[in-house]
């Protein structure tokens, strides 16, 4: 049967948009399916606004505390209306790398509005039916809203609202301790915001070494940060204008506050699909897909948030890659699988905390007996320079020297992690991290802490300590 398209792709985010530039600059003919604007969750409401957002926090931060190293000034005065500007500045700047008008000129056939699957080779939209060889879900996610009693009443945001805000909370109480609450959260604080986070476990990061979350939570204690862990919404009421939450100890208020900022997970965009007309399998985490990101209907493939798992704009970007070199495969012979061996990813709060491969616990259970070698900071020349000082490099390898995991908290950590990331992409040694780093910089940690596996061969191999003494006592002698 002949169809309209080599590839339709439905969703125009991070995902879709890669699909769509490589798909189109190989000559296939594309459409390209978006019922809202182009450049997805990262670019109007992730990605670029809140690193845009941290950055000015950032910048009051080190301004109040600039005396620690005799600069003194006045304290910053915060015009929040400013900062939400230069938010929407950084949007409008990246934004035309994003736009229909560029699209358009590669080639894709740009679509907007809300469609849904009639059946396995059938996409309607706007009364529209388009017909492909292959498509590609990439519709990516929104926030979770819990159910929560009284919340929708009192009213919340979520990040898709605030770099909207036009005028500043006083106080502010954060639903979640994942990445998203603890970026904000901070920011908002340090921009003269009172803030309480609400954690529903025992600790921040969840998902992170607990020594690593363990510094942020001491950061955010030092900053006045209010934390409640194990801290369940239950309930909120507006009592007097305030919004009133409760956890499951309902007979006292756990926080007041002017707004609420949810933070508590993602679900999957999905529901207007109509995917059981195409034969696509799908649960509350996402759609089902198979290692080369197929679903349960083979000329459709996913890839993003949309299909669970690693919700980072990187990692959708990798798996459009993988999709589109499946989906435009003529024969559907050898065609490529997905890896996540080496995922890295980060958390842009001060300190920053980054993560690649394997936890400490996560290691042992598989590989039993590993080595940890683990170098703080402050041991850092540069660190010490810029009194950036808190946080440490964790490595986890085996005893030959295969790292398995590695997990920092501390100054850039998000780029000090790629050096990292290279040495097991490409199963390289740790001893690879010891090369020649340039004096004095950050990447020094890299190498101060692989060496400690030299080190602590040397210290166990009481043989070679006493021939290397009995060597040199034999030079001294000539």
């Amino acid at each position: 049967m002949a169809v309209d398209y080599d590839i339709v792709i439905i969703g125009g985010g991070s995902g879709g948009l890669v699909v769509a530039s490589a798909a189109a600059q190989l000559k296939a003919k594309v459409a390209l399916v978006e019922k809202d604007r182009l450049g997805g969750d990262c670019l109007w409401y992730g990605c670029v606004p809140s690193k845009s957002f941290l950055h000015a926090a950032k910048v009051a931060h080190q301004v109040r505390h600039a005396g620690r190293v005799g600069v003194h000034t006045k304290a910053p005065e915060i015009n929040f209306s400013e900062a939400m500007g230069h938010v929407q500045k950084a949007i409008a700047t990246i934004e035309p790398h994003d736009s229909p008008e560029r699209f358009e000129g590669l080639g894709v056939e740009v679509i907007f509005g809300d469609g849904q699957f009639l059946d396995g080779k059938t996409f309607l939209v706007n009364g529209r039916k388009l017909t492909a060889r292959a498509f590609v879900i990439a519709t990516g996610s929104r926030p979770a809203v819990p159910p929560v009693e009284g919340l929708q009443e009192a009213g919340f945001i979520t990040n898709e609202q605030v770099f909207s805000l036009t005028e500043q909370p006083a106080s502010l109480a954060v639903i979640g301790s994942g990445p998203i609450g603890c970026e904000l959260g901070q920011a908002f604080h340090r921009l003269g915001t009172e803030v309480t986070l609400f954690a529903s476990r025992d600790r921040l990061l969840p998902k992170e070494d607990p020594d690593a979350a363990a510094v942020l939570e001491q950061q955010f204690n030092q900053e006045g940060i209010t934390i409640l862990k194990n801290a369940r919404l239950k309930r909120v009421a507006v009592v007097k204008g305030k919004k009133h939450l409760y956890t499951e100890d309902d007979s006292q208020v756990a926080a007041i506050a002017d707004e609420i900022l949810l933070a508590t997970g993602r679900t999957p965009n999905i529901k207007s699909l109509n995917l059981e007309a195409a034969g696509v399998d799908y649960d509350s985490q996402g759609i089902h897909v198979n290692e080369k990101l197929q679903t349960t209907n083979g000329r459709i493939y996913a890839c993003g948030d949309v299909i669970g798992g690693y919700q980072f704009t990187h990692v959708a970007g990798y798996e459009a890659v993988v999709v589109l070199q499946n989906a435009l495969n003529p024969l559907q012979l050898f065609l490529k699988s997905v890896n996540y061996r080496v995922i890295p990813w980060a958390t842009f709060t001060d300190p920053e905390v980054a993560r690649v491969g394997m936890t400490e616990e996560q290691a042992r259970k598989r590989y039993g007996d590993v080595l940890i070698l683990k170098v703080p900071f402050a041991s850092v020349d540069r660190a010490q320079a810029e009194d950036s000082t808190v946080g440490f490099n964790k490595l986890i390898v085996r005893h030959n020297g295969e790292i398995l995991g590695a997990h920092l908290v501390g100054p850039m950590a998000g780029e000090l992690i790629h050096e990292i990331v290279l040495a097991m992409t490409y199963r390289l040694p740790v001893s690879a991290l010891t090369g020649i780093h340039v004096y004095p910089t950050l990447s020094e940690i890299n190498s101060k802490t692989a060496l400690l596996l030299s080190k602590k061969k040397y210290a166990d191999n009481e043989k070679l300590q006493n021939f290397l003494t009995e060597f040199f006592k034999f030079l001294r002698s000539l």
